[in-house]
Formats: C-alpha cells, sequence, structure tokens
C-alpha cells in the first residue's frame, strides 16, 4: 500500500462522500470529514459507517481545522444545475469562494495535496467528437461556471509545496448510502421500479459520460496514492471511453431492468439539451492499470435489488430526501436554514422531526 495520508474530505456525509470516505479509510488511510450536514438525514437503508466529521459551514473553516494534514479531497458543493438556478449567490458562495478559501488554508497548513471534484459539466455543448481535458470550455450553468473559475484559482496557487488536481467526474450514478435520484440514471432506475414507467423529457439523443460511484471513489483513491509528478496541477476526466451513452441508451437500460416497464419519450419545451462524448485517455494512459469496474447495465441491476430489499415505495422516489434542491427547499422552509443557507441554532435539534413528514 502507498504511504498513509491524513486526508480531510470536505462533504464526507454525501453522495460521494459516504462511499469514499470509508474506501479510504479500509486503504489504511487516517480520513477525517467535514460536513455541514444538509444531507444527514437523506439515507437510503443501514447508516453508512462513520468516520470523524468536522461538523462545520465550509464558509467557516479556520488554519486550526487543517493543521496536522497531508491531503484534501474537496467534495463538498451544492451539487447541481438545478439549486444554482434558484440562488446563484449560494452557488458563488460555497462551490467557488469557499473553496478558494479552503485551498488557501489548505497550503498555510502545510497540506502538500489537494484534490479537487470538478466535473464534466464544464464542457457543456460540445460538437467536438470527443471533449478531452484541453478541449474548450463551455460552462451553460452557475454550477459549472463555478467548477470552471475554480479550477482556474487554484491553478494559480500551485508550486513546490502545494499539488492540486482537478479530478473531472462524468455525471455520477449508482448506490450510495446518501442517495439521490436526481442524477439522470438513478432518477430512471428508480422511476422504472416504483411507478414502471420511464419518461425521457428531450428527444433522447444528447451525449453524456456517465460513471458508478464507486468507480469515482476509486479514481480519488488511485490519484491520491499517484506519484506527486503524475498528477501535479493537473485535470482529469473520470472515467472510460465505453461509457459515453446516450440518454435514451440509458432510459432503455433503466426499462429493462424492470419487467413490464414503459419507455415514454415526452419531449418538453426547456429540457436540457446540452450533449457532449468526454475523452479519457489522459487518465487511461495516467493509470494503465485503474479499471472502471461498473458498467450502467449493472448498476441498474444493483439499484433495483436494492430498492427490492428495503424496500423503496413511490413516495420515496417522488419525495424531498433524495432530491437535492427539495431537501434544502424543505430545510428553508421549515425555518432551519437562513437565507443564506446557514443553519438557525435550533435546527440541528429539529432534523429528524422535521424529516419525517416527507412528501
Amino acid at each position: 500500500m502507498q504511504k498513509q495520508q491524513r486526508v480531510l474530505v470536505t462533504g464526507n456525509n454525501g453522495y460521494i462522500g459516504s462511499v469514499l470516505a470509508p474506501l479510504l479509510q479500509r486503504a489504511g488511510h487516517d480520513v477525517i470529514g467535514l460536513d455541514t450536514n444538509y444531507f444527514a438525514e437523506c439515507t437510503l437503508g443501514p447508516v453508512p459507517p462513520e468516520s470523524p466529521t468536522i461538523c462545520k459551514d465550509l464558509r467557516d473553516l479556520q488554519p486550526a481545522d487543517l493543521r496536522g494534514l497531508t491531503a484534501v479531497i474537496h467534495l463538498a458543493a451544492l451539487s447541481n444545475d438545478p439549486i444554482g438556478n434558484l440562488n446563484a449567490a449560494w452557488t458563488r458562495q460555497i462551490n467557488l469562494e469557499a473553496t478558494i478559501m479552503l485551498a488557501r488554508i489548505a497550503k498555510q497548513a502545510g497540506v502538500r495535496r489537494f484534490l479537487f471534484s470538478s466535473s464534466c459539466i464544464m464542457y457543456g455543448t460540445s460538437k467536438l467528437e470527443e471533449a478531452d481535458e484541453t478541449s474548450p470550455l463551455a460552462p451553460q450553468t452557475e454550477y459549472a461556471r463555478s467548477k470552471v473559475l475554480a479550477e482556474m484559482a487554484l491553478r494559480e496557487l500551485a508550486d513546490d509545496e502545494f499539488s492540486p488536481t482537478y479530478c473531472r467526474n462524468s455525471t455520477v450514478y449508482g448506490l450510495s448510502p446518501r442517495m439521490r435520484f436526481d442524477t439522470v440514471l438513478n432518477d430512471f432506475v428508480g422511476s422504472a421500479y416504483t411507478t414502471g414507467r420511464v419518461e425521457v423529457h428531450s428527444d433522447g439523443t444528447p451525449w453524456r459520460p456517465v460513471v458508478h460511484v464507486e468507480d469515482v471513489a476509486r479514481a480519488f483513491q488511485a490519484v491520491l496514492e499517484a506519484p506527486r509528478e503524475l498528477v501535479h496541477n493537473q485535470a482529469f476526466n473520470i472515467g472510460a471511453e465505453h461509457l459515453n451513452y446516450q440518454i435514451r441508451a440509458l432510459a432503455e437500460i433503466a426499462q429493462q431492468t424492470v419487467p413490464g416497464c414503459k419507455l415514454l419519450v415526452v419531449p418538453k419545451p426547456g429540457a436540457d439539451q446540452r450533449t457532449y462524448r468526454a475523452g479519457f485517455a489522459k487518465f487511461k494512459r495516467t493509470f494503465p492499470d485503474f479499471e472502471f469496474r461498473w458498467a450502467p447495465t449493472d448498476g441498474a441491476h444493483q439499484l433495483c435489488r436494492t430498492f427490492a430489499s428495503i424496500p423503496l415505495m413511490r413516495a420515496d422516489y417522488g419525495g424531498k430526501r433524495f432530491t437535492r434542491l427539495r431537501w434544502l427547499r424543505h430545510l428553508l422552509d421549515a425555518d432551519l436554514l437562513d437565507e443564506e443557507l446557514r443553519w438557525r441554532r435550533r435546527a440541528i435539534h429539529k432534523i429528524e422531526a422535521t424529516s419525517n413528514a416527507d412528501a
């Protein structure tokens, strides 16, 4: 095994973090989490193993919180386009400004490695056969712009003592203890299982690269353990060429996973028409032994088996706990978060009582 690292994982209680943190612990690393715990109650199935966690808003970090660390894996963010559209200022403050502040504090505290969870969504609508790390960036949303600007700011901090790496994730799917149904394949499979139908709201032709959450976690581990010179100040698309799929093909996978499920293509005005295929030659070249173990068909079957064992109900799929925007709106409407998305003093004690009233 590579030398043990003392790693801070921000967003360790989120969708990717609750898979990644236990993986790193099993690999022998000393993991500390940092999470404001917006989504601590959004658990599907057994509660995940806990890491020692600093319960703090990312915007309130102090240098003392990062002393003694060798690496930071920065996952914490408002995680998708609809939230960015709800209030652009929140996305700028948390995804961009707080990321830059975290990196500066980490550098000041002597942290040598900084892995930033970025996104292939920054390629926007690309007519290229494959968008690789050198392709023009065309962010279409506040979320995508926050990732582009954060990468640019982090590049300026890179030097001999501070080594950032930018992991541009494909669209993530798959089972996590803190599940989400607002990513494309998870949404399709959740709908197929609980309603017997899958609806595609575009014409189905846009392309997306997709990657299973466990493979994303393993990719972060590979980057963390790689020699510095291989990854220093580098961007990597996280995924593989064979994992580029058209939206309709993903819907068909969900349909075929659930017997008797119907597929409906119902184009709607304003549906997301962004399309891009991502290229992954750089990651493959840098990590030639790394294998992406999951295909969407396998992931869809894994989801369905888990849904049957719980069992997942239609109210769970359509409710608020597993859609990030709906859950944040719930916390705001319940007066648990203030107008800056900060917890009110009484909030922590009220979460359990209010989260049971799912609709």
